[in-house]
C-alpha cells in the first residue's frame, strides 16, 4: 500500500481571529528584529569589535549593513510589505550570521552556554523566516499590501 500526502495551497487565515493573531505575530517578530538591527548602530564599535574577533569581513561595514537588514526586514514584515524579499533577507542573514558569529562548538567552556544559547535563539529566529516565507505568497492580513509580484 502506497500512502499520499496530499496538500492544499493555503488561500487565506480561516479561524477565530486567525487575523489579528498573525498580525501581532508579525509585529512581534518584526519589532524585535528590528530592534536587533537598531542596536547594531547604537553599539556599532563594540558590535564591529566582536565581529572582528569572530572574522568576519569589513567588520563594520558588516555590521552596519546587516543593521539595515534587520531593521528593514523587521519593519517590512510588520507592516506586511514587500513580503517575499522581507523574509527571504532575514532569512539570508540568518543563515550566514548564525555559525559564524555563534559557533558554540569552537568557543572555550566559559563561553559556550552563551554562544549556544545565541545560536539557538537565531534557529528559532530563522524558523519564523522560513515561516513567512512560506506565507509570503499569500495576501496578509492588515498588510500595506506592497510586494514584488
Amino acid at each position: 500500500m502506497i500512502f499520499a500526502i496530499e496538500t492544499a495551497a493555503l488561500q487565506t487565515f480561516d479561524g477565530a481571529f486567525a487575523d489579528e493573531l498573525f498580525l501581532a505575530a508579525r509585529i512581534l517578530f518584526g519589532g524585535v528584529i528590528a530592534f536587533i538591527g537598531l542596536n547594531h548602530f547604537l553599539n556599532l564599535e563594540e558590535m564591529a569589535g566582536y565581529a572582528e574577533y569572530k572574522g568576519a569581513p569589513a567588520p563594520t561595514l558588516s555590521v552596519g549593513a546587516s543593521g539595515v537588514v534587520l531593521v528593514l526586514g523587521g519593519l517590512a514584515v510588520a507592516l506586511g510589505a514587500f513580503p517575499t524579499l522581507a523574509a527571504g533577507a532575514l532569512a539570508g542573514f540568518l543563515v550566514v550570521a548564525t555559525p559564524m558569529m555563534h559557533d558554540f562548538w569552537a568557543v572555550p567552556e566559559d563561553q559556550r552556554q552563551d554562544e549556544l544559547n545565541s545560536f539557538l535563539k537565531n534557529v528559532g529566529l530563522l524558523g519564523m523566516t522560513v515561516l513567512l516565507l512560506a506565507v509570503s505568497t499569500v495576501e496578509w492580513p492588515y498588510a500595506v499590501g506592497v510586494g514584488l509580484v
